[in-house]
Formats: C-alpha cells, structure tokens, sequence
C-alpha cells in the first residue's frame, strides 16, 4: 500500500502543542535566541532584567610579571551580564572598557568610580553601558589596568603591561588564557557565558588602550570606539622634540597607580623616567608605545570620536591613525565635534546612544541593520549643528600649497599660491608670555612676538580637511627654538568654549535615564548642554617643533646662531569651513603658552619665505582655493 493513499487524522490539539513547541526549542536554543530581542528593524531591545543580572568579578592572568616579584600579574575583570541568556544557555557578546581609572578618578562627566558591596560583589559600573546593554543581550565587562585598583602588576603608561593587561582579557573570553575566581586562589574560571565576540570602547586612556589592544591584531576583538584616544604617546608628550607637558609618564603613572603598586613599581617608575628624556628625544620606550606603525594588523572596526579642540589628547592622534587604518582598509566610522576633551554622550546624547547601539548590533551581534553603509563622518559645524560625508576627508579634497609673502602693509603678511621672491623674509622673537590667541587677534598689526600671512576676504566657502604640514626654512640667533605654526579662521563666529571648564559644555541640573537602575547603579545621568561664546577668530589647526629636532627625531642637537635650517611641522587633523566673508591666516612664531613649553632661549628666527610653505587639505584643492580667494580683499 502506498504512503500516500493512507491518510491519518491528527487532532488539532497535538498539531497546536507540536507547533508551540517546536516554536519554543527555535527560540530558546543555544545561539538562536538573539532572534526573540531583535524589534524592528534589527535592533536588540530591553528583554532581560538588569536587577537580577549575574554580577561577578574573575582575575585573568596577564603572562607577564611586570612587578618582578616573581608571579604572573592578575588583572581584575568586573562583568554584568543577562542572567536569562545563563539560563537559557544562550551566550551573549562583550563590550569591555579598560582603564586604569575606576578607583582613583573615575570615569564619565560625573567621575563614577566602582564600587563593591560586603562580599566584594561589583555594584556600581561607571558609565551607561551596563544599564542600557546588558538588557539588550550584552555582557559589559571592565578592567582594571595592571597596577590599578584590585589588579596585580604595575602601571607603564601604553607600554606592553598596559596593552596586554585587556588583551590577556580578550584571550580568556575566547578560551585562550585563564581565569580565576579570586586574586591569589586556584580556582579556575572559563568564560562559557560569551560568544567571544568583543567591542572596546573607552574615553581618553581607557580608548587608547583600545587602539593598542586592536593594534596587535587579537582575534576575537570585532570593533573599538576609542573617544579622544591617543595613537603615539610620543605624540602626547611631545611635537617633534617640543615638550607639551612639563612632565612625563613618570608622573601619570605616580597618579593612578594603587598605593600597594606605587611602593613596589619602583624599578618600572625609573625606567619611565630614563626612558623618556625631556630633551625630546624618540627613544625605543616612544617606540613601544607607537600604535601607529602597527595599523596592518587591525583586524576590528574602529569607530573613532574626537574633540576637533580638544588640547589634551590633540587632534594629531585621531589623524594619524586614522589615515594609517586608511591606508589598511580597516572598516571605519569618525565623529568629529567642536568640543575639547568631552565625551559624546556629553555632547550629543540621544543621536550617540542610539547609533553606539546599532553598530554594537552589527558588529557584535551581527545585525543586518546598514550602519556600515551610512555616512562616514559626522562633523559638528556650529554649535549643536551637525553635517555628514559620505567618505572622510571628502573625495576631491588634496594637499595644496599656500606661500607665505610679504605684504603691502610692513609685518602683515600674505598667503596665496605664489612664491615669495628669493631673498624674502619675515622675522619674529619668541615671547613665551603669548600664546596663539595673542597673535590672532593682532594679525592685522605687526608684532614682534609672530608673523602673519592672510588671503583675502573670501568669496567662496573654503573647506579644509585633515592633516596640513608646514614647511619652514628659518635662521635662529640663539643655540635653541621652538616654534609654531597655527591656522586661523578670522571672522566672527559662535562656537563652543572649548578653553572653558567644561571644554564646550555646561553641566545641567537635572537628569536623564538610559537604561535600567538598581539602588547602588543609576542609569541616570546629568544632562549637558553647549556652553558657547562669540569670538572674532578661531585657531583649528595647531603645529610645534623644536627647531633642534630638524634633522633627526632620535637626537636633537643644539643650533648654531645664523644658520639656516629646515624643518617641517605637522599640524593637528581638523575639519572647519572657512566661510564667505572670512579669511584664512597661517600664523608662524615661538612659544605658545599654555600648549608648549619654552626652549632654554628666546630667539630671533627669521623666516626665509621662498622657501617656506603650508601644505593644506583642501576640498576642491587647489582651483576651490583659488575660486574662493579671486577678487577678495584684505581685510
């Protein structure tokens, strides 16, 4: 008889609870359940209960003995994470911030720091992530850097035990390092619980841990969001030999490191010291902790945010490595604001945590959701006024150069496309009681203290995009000089107050939420608005060197009063529309105050200006700079 002639009655009942429960076995299984929280549009939603989350910390071992006591260091890992998905044997993706501040500074606006309860249990998790992610099917894990809180090591400031310190943390969420329960106990931890799919993110140090880490090419790292984050912690110190700060990473690390670790880190503080002369001087300890060289290796996406006045981690960090991932094909994304040294939850709040959200969605959860596809930059134009580029610098946009001349007004320079004759020259003293803001707003007198070069008023909006450079052939009269090199928007404006205290922003009194909260971890946080001010010019570009340094990073050298030299300065990465009506100065002196330190002299430096030139991205290059300068005047 054939299958098909016999034909049996099933009741509509078992038919119904069959149907459920295949239903059921779908959704709850193991890696499938990620379909029951997606909402429209492929975005994770609130389905777990953060109150009763699983809330744990492991100690992971690091491999390295970075205090010489002859024991692997442990770093100390706090984690939250859905209590459903443990239950439902669903195992879920991990966003991790490392950083060395969360018992002596703490993070965020509010400088959150953790805390623990009786048992030592995690309570407070500083920062949004844990209220708002771990609902929506994430873990969030925070690390103390070796030498920070309740981590073993010592602090070395971006060097190996830094990087490594979050890297062993990816190895021991992919199954290839070990865990333990407690700081000195046995008892081995395996991370069962993950995909071992992991996003750092994290605000100054904390990002630039996440640029070291991605720069060693460690699997299992899918994407960083590193937030004002250092590339080259030379760079930090340092502009070509010129000291940014009037101390090292000596210091920094004396300021973070627990008290236990400061009385045994000794040997590590010496050689941060003599390591990191303060001649200036690259040296094999700048070598180490230089990420930038190692771009090929990232293998995560990177979603860069930074302040476009930010004059703590300069904007030289995210441009440099920025072109590097460039050049490596890295998938990208930048957010470039007008703020200093702020956080975008801080600046732009709602439009930060909704699209932090969807690329964590992609690239964690693997969402179809088109973040990839979207605009690549986000630019903040005007004070809370954003626009977008498809690509970042823009297509078109190209190294022109803009010569410095004489001008018909003694002191008052010129900027255009021609040369200055030979035998030009323009000559300044160094003042190291002025500072960039001095000198513009005397750019249409002459000073002793700068030389200015202007175009005329323009016709046409003229955009400048990325990094420039400054040529500069000068003759100092004394053994040693610093120097330089600003672009200048004259015009009036409302911007941020980025030399404020709140570097763009003002804290408000009252509150928003996002996420869920417990008694000992709110989810809300102080809201913020731009703190603004009318100004008649805005520096956006900034560049310094010692002139000692001309020849040879590694060894700079005393000069020798009357001889020329040349060197080229590299001015920070921006983006700023020059528009209608304003003009486009280079300005060109010595010390600035606040943002160099002085040399040891204070010399007269003469410009040699036909052989001095900006190199600066235009968009449109060269025919836009020439469009938008035809016709105008000088002032």
């Amino acid at each position: 008889m054939s299958l098909r002639t016999r034909q049996t009655r099933i009741p509509w009942k078992v038919l119904f609870l069959a149907t459920v429960s295949a239903l059921l076995a779908v959704l709850l299984a193991p890696g499938a359940a990620s379909a029951a929280q997606t909402g429209s549009g492929g975005q994770s939603r609130p389905v777990n209960s953060y109150a009763h989350a699983i809330r744990e910390s492991v100690w992971v071992d690091t491999g390295i003995d970075g205090d010489g006591n002859g024991k692997k260091d442990r770093v100390a890992v706090d984690i939250v994470r859905p209590r459903e998905a443990a239950q439902q044997g669903r195992k879920v993706p991990v966003i991790m911030d490392a950083s060395p501040y969360y018992s002596c500074c703490g993070r965020g606006n509010e400088s959150q720091k953790k805390t623990y309860d009786a048992q030592g249990k995690p309570v407070l998790f500083p920062l949004f992530y844990d209220n708002y992610f771990v609902p929506r099917g994430y873990a969030t894990v925070l690390v103390d850097l070796a030498g920070t809180n309740r981590s073993d090591g010592c602090v070395d400031v971006g060097g190996r035990s830094d990087v490594q310190s979050a890297k062993a943390v990816v190895d021991w969420l992919n199954g290839r390092a070990r865990g333990y329960r407690d700081r000195t106990g046995d008892a081995a931890v395996t991370a069962d619980w993950t995909t071992g799919a992991v996003g750092m993110i994290g605000k100054s140090y904390d990002g630039t841990v996440a640029n070291g880490v991605a720069a060693t090419g460690v699997d299992g790292l899918k994407t960083i969001v590193p937030i004002g984050g250092i590339s080259s912690w030379y760079d930090y110190y340092f502009a070509k030999g010129a000291a940014l700060y009037d101390g090292g990473p000596d210091q920094l690390s004396n300021g973070i490191e627990s008290s236990e670790a400061r009385a045994r880190c000794q040997a590590v503080q010496r050689r941060l010291v003599e390591g990191a002369p303060r001649n200036g001087d690259f040296t094999p300890l700048w070598a180490e902790r230089d990420y930038v060289p190692n771009a090929d290796k990232v293998r995560a996406s990177v979603f860069v945010v930074h302040g476009m006045q930010d004059l703590n981690v300069r904007t030289k960090h995210f441009g440099q490595w920025w072109d590097a991932l460039a050049q490596n094909g890295v998938e990208r994304k930048i957010w470039l604001s007008q703020t200093g040294h702020v956080d975008p939850f801080d600046f732009r709040r709602a439009e930060w945590t909704e699209t932090l959200h969807r690329w964590f969605d992609h690239y964690l959860l693997g969402y179809r959701n088109g973040v990839e596809r979207e605009p690549m930059a986000d630019i903040e134009r005007h004070p809370d006024q954003w626009s977008t580029d498809r690509s970042w610098p823009p297509q078109g946009t190209s190294a022109t150069a803009l010569r410095p001349a004489n001008g018909p007004v003694a002191g008052v320079g010129t900027l255009g496309v021609k040369r200055a004759p030979a035998g030009a020259t323009a000559s300044f003293t160094d003042d190291p009681k002025l500072n960039e803001q001095d000198w513009a707003t005397d750019i249409d007198r002459s000073t002793p203290s700068k030389t200015g070069f202007v175009t005329p008023v323009l016709g046409r909006d003229l955009r400048v995009s990325g990094s420039s450079k400054v040529a500069l052939k000068v003759t100092p009269s004394t053994s040693s000089a610093h120097l330089s090199a600003v672009l200048v928007d004259l015009g009036p404006d409302t911007i941020r107050d980025y030399e404020g205290a709140g570097e763009g922003i003002t804290t408000l009194a009252d509150r928003t939420c996002w996420g869920s909260s417990t008694p000992g971890d709110s989810a809300c946080y102080k809201r913020t608005a731009a703190d603004t001010k009318q100004t008649g010019h805005t520096v956006f570009s900034r560049g310094w060197a010692d002139l000692g340094h001309y020849a040879d990073l590694w060894h700079g050298q005393r000069l020798t009063p009357g001889k020329p030299y040349s060197i080229t300065l590299d001015l920070a990465a921006s983006d700023h529309v020059v528009p209608a009506g304003h003009r486009l100065a280079l300005i060109v002196a010595g010390t600035d105050k606040g943002l160099i330190e002085p040399a040891d002299t204070a010399p007269k430096l003469t410009v040699d200006l036909a052989d001095s030139a900006a190199q600066v991205p235009v968009v449109g290059g060269y025919p836009a700079f020439v469009r938008a300068t035809s016709g105008g005047s000088r002032s």
